[in-house]
């Protein structure tokens, strides 16, 4: 046991409770998976895959309140910076430490923009990240379809868990998402991404028989919030 708690929000919304609180894509507000609201949640830190409203979410907001920092790719960084938030950016394949916790962002083959006062703004590259807390490695996804260098990323950087995208349309679909599973190598695969909303309605045992012909990864299907100890 590595001492983290893992709830899923629904949608690609993670909360990860160890010596601190993270946030993964907190998209709270219109999402119809998730029982809590941004004041609900107290975070040390937040990270953001890219711009798109249903990942950005309630960022703003719930930074403004609580004053936590946020790490994000640096064109969205310096958007959040314009916000008056407290905004690390970084950028594809970089690695930083936030609260001694090593933090590689990945690649994610998807685009990103950012709504704000009815304009489309560039929000760089869309990512996803590599987090080692307690000496689990956990890598989410964040949108992404299926690409090659996913099988670096589990030669790389062995994560234990993987939180991937399985709604088509936008993203992976089971198919290919088990396709990813079988390049990463986690121990434990967990399907998010589906279901919000009726364009990216799948059922995720589906992606379990998949990866199950592929590999012997586990996945673990969560209901929204629910609670996973690992």
């Amino acid at each position: 046991m590595y001492g983290i708690q893992l709830i899923w929000h629904g949608h690609a919304c993670f909360e990860l409770g160890a010596d601190f609180n993270v946030l993964i894509d907190p998209f709270f507000k219109g999402n119809p998976s998730s029982k809590l609201l941004p004041d609900d949640v107290d975070p040390d830190i937040i990270f953001v895959t890219h711009g798109h409203y249903d990942h950005l979410g309630d960022t703003v907001e719930i930074a403004q309140r609580t004053g936590c920092k946020v790490i994000a790719v640096h064109e969205l960084a310096n958007y959040l910076k314009s916000q008056n938030v407290m905004a690390e950016g970084m950028n594809i394949g970089g690695k930083i430490q936030v609260n001694g916790m090593p933090v590689v962002m990945t690649d994610a083959n998807h685009s990103s923009s950012i709504s704000d006062s009815g304009q489309r703004l560039y929000g760089g590259r869309a990512a996803g990240f590599i987090l080692q807390i307690n000496g689990c490695s956990i890598y989410h996804a964040g949108d992404t379809g299926l690409f090659g260098d996913m099988r670096l990323i589990g030669d790389i950087y062995k994560p234990d868990v993987a939180l991937l995208p399985i709604g088509g349309r936008y993203t992976m679909d089971p198919e290919d998402a088990a396709r990813a599973v079988a390049m990463i190598c986690p121990r434990i695969a967990i399907p998010m991404h589906y279901n919000t909303f009726d364009v990216i309605s799948q059922n995720p045992v589906d992606f379990m028989h998949k990866v199950k012909d592929l590999c012997e990864t586990e996945v673990l299907i969560m209901d929204a919030e629910g609670v996973l100890e690992l």
